[in-house]
Formats: structure tokens, sequence, C-alpha cells
């Protein structure tokens, strides 16, 4: 892919959420970890809202959501939920604005993709979005709307940062599968058809034209062939999640262009190996599909391998560092 190559992704960033509830402080690590790729974080422990559908949510343009005992659920009208989306959001904007004073390079946002908030949000009578095709296609154009000018925003704010979107789609392979439970749980909502999952994700990633948009999965079996047609520049996973039957798919993925954020440092409090030992498994994969270690630094971005929310602050900032140094050792030495 022609822009791939030619936009610079950094070597590290993360991938979205973080602990704590301290916006200014959020920015700060993340800003202070990544020189050369910071993203706009996410505190969901503040409470509903600034979890990763709520933030969502609230980007809707003439949609809204509220909070019920069994999740998030269209409304008529902007409610308190909606409005305190919207204030967390803001205040999580003046703080990366705050700390990215004449910064220039890449910088992440990221958003929920159109088929984990169809498959998280629920219709008036209690049923997933993912249960009603038309709805699913108005869901997914509010979103684009809501997306372009979330995207406008942060442009307007940080003028020399070239934004990288990430679509979070963790229920990616089960809307594809069928495995979406419905609201009594007794059975699943149908599997989407292949090509209508393609050409929404298509339309939205269309979103963010003349800059890279990269999709976020930690499930098992990403569709990696799928997201590529469906042009995304970037593919974001729990690299220990990957089997041997993703080679081809990974292969063909970096042979075409598509750069992969290799989520290989645990996101929940534990022992860090060392630098080297945590790209340890992405070298060797690159030796088995026979690519030239040369390509490493340049078709991979290291991460976490998910959102840090459920650590602790003092593990978090350490993930963080260890991600930098992780990508330095792959870049030092690639074989």
């Amino acid at each position: 892919m022609s822009e791939n190559s030619q936009f610079h992704f950094g070597a590290a960033t993360g991938v979205g959420s973080l602990p704590g509830g301290d916006a200014r402080e959020a920015a700060k690590t993340v800003t202070g970890s990544f020189e050369d790729f910071p993203f706009l974080p996410e505190l969901p422990a503040r409470g509903p809202g600034a979890d990763m559908i709520g933030r969502t949510a609230g980007m809707l343009v003439e949609l809204y959501a509220r909070v019920e005992p069994s999740g998030w659920r269209l409304g008529d009208r902007p409610g308190r939920d909606t409005k305190r989306a919207w204030s967390w959001l803001g205040e999580d904007l003046d703080a990366l604005e705050e700390f990215t004073q004449g910064y220039e390079g890449p910088l992440k946002v990221q958003a929920v993709g159109p088929w984990t908030l169809a498959a998280a949000i629920e219709l008036k009578n209690g049923e997933a979005v993912l249960s009603d095709p038309g709805a699913c296609r108005d869901l997914a154009a509010s979103l684009t709307e809501g997306l372009r000018l979330h995207l406008d925003e942060v442009r307007r704010r940080i003028p020399g940062a070239r934004l990288v979107l990430q679509l979070d789609e963790p229920s990616l392979t089960a809307v594809l599968r069928g495995q979406v439970r419905s609201a009594s749980g007794y059975r699943t909502h149908r599997a989407v058809d292949r090509q209508i999952v393609e050409a929404t994700l298509r339309d939205v990633v269309g979103v963010h034209d003349g800059g890279p948009v990269v999709v976020h999965s930690c499930a098992p079996d990403v569709p990696f062939a799928l997201l590529r047609r469906a042009g995304a520049a970037a593919v974001s996973f729990d690299f220990s999640l990957l089997t041997e039957r993703d080679d081809d798919a990974i292969g063909e993925a970096v042979e075409g262009g598509t750069r992969l954020f290799a989520g290989v440092v645990p996101s929940t409090d534990g022992p860090l190996s060392d630098p080297a030992g945590s790209v340890m498994g992405v070298r060797t994969l690159w030796r088995r599909l026979g690519l030239s270690p040369g390509l490493l630094p340049e078709a991979v971005t290291v991460t976490p391998t998910c959102g840090l929310a459920g650590a602790s602050p003092e593990y978090a900032r350490r993930a963080l560092a260890h991600c930098v140094r992780a990508a330095r050792s792959l870049a030092d030495n690639p074989e």
C-alpha cells in the first residue's frame, strides 16, 4: 500500500486505555513515554462514558445512547451519560493539547469500530443493534460522521500531528462467526455476511482520507486479509494469540505493505522480560516466514497486548517504557 510506505509510523505506542482518572497525568505519561508516537489516552476507570463503548457512543452524530443496567442503549436525545462522555473527551483533548505543544509527527486516536459497536449497543427493544441490518447501516453512517468531526477537532488542536485513526474491533471475529449472544443469552445473532462486514469497514476507514487507519483486535483469529481489503493500513493484535494458521495471512500482509502493531508486552501486572526477549517471538515469526530481517523496523510497531486499564499505574508506566526499549532492540538487532 503506497500510502503506508510514505507514512512514518513510530516504532512503539500504546493501545488506548490507561489506569486512573487523571487526564493530565495520562497525557504526560503518554507523551513522555512515546516521544515519536503518542496517542490520546482513554481512562475507563472514571465510569460510564469514559469506557470505550461510551466514549465512541458520545461521538455519534444524531444518535444518542444512555446507560441501562444491561449496557449502552440507544435513546432519543442526549442524556447525562452522553454529556459526561463529551465532557471527558474534552478534558482528555485539553490535556493532550497541553503536552503536545509544537509536536510534529504521528499521533494516534482510538474509537470503537462499527461492528463491535453494533454488538455492544442495544436498540430500544434491548437487542443488539447487530440484530437489525438497517440499524447497523445507520450506526455506521453516524459513526463515520462523528469520526470526521473528531479528527477535525484533533487536527485543529494539534496542527503538527499526522493523525493515525485506530478502530477497536475486538468483537469482529464473533460477528463474522455468529457468536454474539442475544439479550436472553440463549441464542446468538446470525453471522453477518463477510462482504457486508468488509464494505461497512471500508466506508468507515474511508473517513480518514489522507491518513492511515489501524484496526485493533485483542481476540484470537484476527481476519487480516479482510481488514487489508477494507483499507486498513495496519493491524494491531495480541501477538501471544497468533497460531501458525495465521502465518500466510501475516506474510501476505507484510509483503503488501500492511504494518503490524505487535502486542508483545503483557497488559496486566507481572514481571517483564528483557526487551530483546519481548520481541523474540516477532523475530522467530520473521524467520519462519522467510521475510528479510531488515524489514522488521519498517513493518512493526511494538505495543502492549491490549489496553492497560486493568494494570496498576506504576506497571502501566513500566510497560509503556518497555515497549520503547523492545522496539529499539528490534531495530538494533533485527537478525
